[in-house]
């Protein structure tokens, strides 16, 4: 007899405000790429994302498993909970699970730690034999081949211009300060076989498709044995990448050619101070211009990471960013508040220091509040300079000031600026709370801990 499924990639209310308004959003490949694993002939799968679908509460399942992110966590505690009064039994995974376990194991029966090649398949086997155990971590990190693609015809479709998603690497090879890859994949880089790849590129219906890789031009032989490959299958797609590797002709007309529509680059800050602060001393606030230019030559949109928050920056970092991102013809940015992430460096640092302002992990989303005291600015004049920024970056104005610089693919540029302009609906500063939410108690602790082996 089949067990029922449920798969849920979350959303809480206030991140899907904010991203609903915004009509160019990526979407997730997570879910339906667990969904692959999944054999139909044990389980009937029913696979939600919170972004355009509601939960179905009212509905049983023998398992719900959840993919959980930092702001997210309290947020599938609570959808935890309600499963779990109702019978279900509940498997937590993902970023957050893995940086924290000790936290998750209290708000659910099951967790998955770390890459799930090889956990998420044999935690399957042995639910669907009454064997499952509490904690499941892969021994060592997971060989990226014979991979299943992802299910997303289980995935109602939302507008996004890039339909779907593929990675193709796993890790980045260097040690940004704000950021947890290190502590999520270890410390290497890996890559999938060639074939693979290209054969699950053929295979999408979408004409546009993002990587998700964190730095796809990280392993240059790779990334340009893909693009040879993907000159034959006339897709459009996008990439994350580090702008040192972009100082290289050869890759980007490699890029041009096989359909690289943008490529966005973490530059973070225009502030060689910030990029100290950052730990990214592989970016040169000095070789901007000519990199960018070079992008821009290849007829490559360049979608810009931005940050603001670091210790270097004070109440004038967001007129000078402004003033750079027109200068150099930045096309897109996608701008964020410094986020001290769980076992990030940041996090210790501010922490050690008594800067962080709570402990609620819905605060860290690094869009719609601080969680943290700033060194040269109030939190207040972090979140208003930051809202601030946006609605002036991507007003009419500053897209003709940045598009005269760039001339690179009008109809692509502005849609994707149209996309963050309508998101831009400015809310208030709010205080941070000095405690956590509330969590929902772990009333279901002691079958937990049963559970386990």
């Amino acid at each position: 007899m089949k067990k029922k499924i449920l798969l849920i990639q979350p959303e809480n209310a206030e991140i899907n405000r904010f991203r609903r308004k915004q009509f160019n959003n990526f979407v997730q490949i997570t879910m339906p790429y667990l969904a692959a694993f999944i054999d139909e002939a044990l389980y009937e799968i029913t696979l939600v994302d919170e972004y355009n679908e509601k939960i179905p509460f009212d509905r049983f399942f023998d398992l719900v498993a959840i993919t959980v992110n930092t702001p997210n966590a309290y947020h599938c505690y609570k959808i935890s909970r309600i499963f779990r009064e109702r019978g279900a039994r509940v498997a937590l995974g993902g970023p957050h699970v893995t940086l924290m376990p000790d936290e998750a194991r209290a708000y659910c029966d099951h967790i998955l730690v770390g890459e799930g090649e090889e956990t998420w398949p044999r935690f399957l086997r042995d639910f669907y034999n009454g064997r499952a155990g509490g904690v499941y971590a892969p021994v060592s990190p997971p060989a990226l081949k014979d991979l299943p693609p992802p299910r997303w015809e289980l995935l109602r479709r939302r507008f996004s211009v890039m339909k779907s998603a593929v990675f193709s690497t796993r890790g980045c090879p260097y040690h940004c300060r704000y950021c947890n890859l290190k502590q999520i994949y270890g410390d290497g880089f890996r890559t999938r076989p060639d074939d693979e790849v290209l054969r699950e590129i053929g295979g999408l219906k979408a004409k546009h498709f993002v990587f998700w890789d964190d730095n796809f031009f990280a392993d240059k032989r790779h990334a340009l044995a893909l693009m040879s490959g993907l000159k034959k299958l006339k897709k459009r797609w996008a990439a994350q990448v580090t702008l040192a590797d972009c100082d290289d002709d050869g890759l980007l007309e490699a890029a041009r050619d096989a359909g690289c529509l943008y490529l966005f680059v973490g530059l973070e800050s225009f502030s060689d101070a910030s990029l100290n602060d950052a730990g990214k001393g592989v970016n040169r606030v000095g070789d901007y211009g000519r990199i960018i230019g070079m992008i821009h030559r290849h007829r490559i949109l360049v979608q810009a990471g931005v940050v603001f928050g670091f210790d270097s920056d004070g109440p004038d970092v967001f007129e000078k960013t402004l003033r750079a991102c027109e200068t150099l013809g930045i096309d897109g940015a996608t701008v964020s508040i410094l986020t001290p992430l769980p076992k990030t460096p940041v996090y210790a640092q501010l922490k050690a220091e008594g800067r962080l302002l709570t402990g609620d992990w819905s605060m860290y989303n690094g869009k719609t509040h601080v969680a943290f005291q700033p060194k040269n600015m109030t939190a207040r004049q972090l979140y208003e300079g930051y809202t601030d920024f946006r609605r002036r970056f991507y007003s009419l104005p500053s897209f003709l000031k940045r598009y005269r610089v760039s001339k690179t693919r009008l109809p692509y540029s502005f849609l994707m600026n149209l996309g963050y302009r309508l998101a831009i609906r400015g809310s208030a500063y709010e205080e941070a709370p000095a405690g956590k939410s509330t969590v929902p108690e772990p009333r279901c602790q002691q079958r937990t801990q049963k559970a386990e082996r």
